[in-house]
């Protein structure tokens, strides 16, 4: 199995570039992708970032200076990656981390969007969501 899809190329390397904060992912079908470690933290397949439906989705800041802490497989068919900011339940399935390097351009422009609609800059820092303030206000 080579990834959820069974047309799915293969990765024939993973590379993760710690000083650039990229992954390299080349694949069977001769493509080669350098996915940035913020693009993969804002588009985590977690449902903390995904949520459980559509509309659901959280938008994610203050991630440019995310690194990969550890890249851990998940059977033949993904990984998991570990961010420095303590997010570790993102699975990456080879055709998702073939849709990010492949669709990359695409998904800055509507993070960018997703941003702008929503007032908020990049490099914010995430509100604590209700509910889980601090206990001494």
């Amino acid at each position: 199995m080579a990834g959820l899809k069974p047309d799915t190329p293969t990765p024939q390397s993973i590379t993760v570039h710690g000083q650039s904060r990229v992954l390299e992912v080349s694949f069977a079908d001769g493509a080669m992708f350098r996915i940035p470690f913020e693009l993969m933290r804002i588009y985590s397949p977690s449902a903390e970032v995904q949520g459980h439906g559509p509309g659901q989705e959280v938008l994610q800041t203050g991630k440019r200076g995310v690194e990969l802490d550890a890249l851990d497989p998940v059977g033949n068919y993904a990984v998991q990656p570990r961010f420095s900011d303590g997010h570790d339940t993102g699975i990456f399935s080879w055709d998702y981390l073939y849709f990010l390097g492949s669709r990359e351009k695409d998904l800055w422009a509507q993070y960018t969007a997703r941003l702008q609609a929503a007032g908020v800059d990049r490099d914010a820092a995430m509100p604590v969501p209700a509910g889980h303030g601090c206990a001494s206000h």
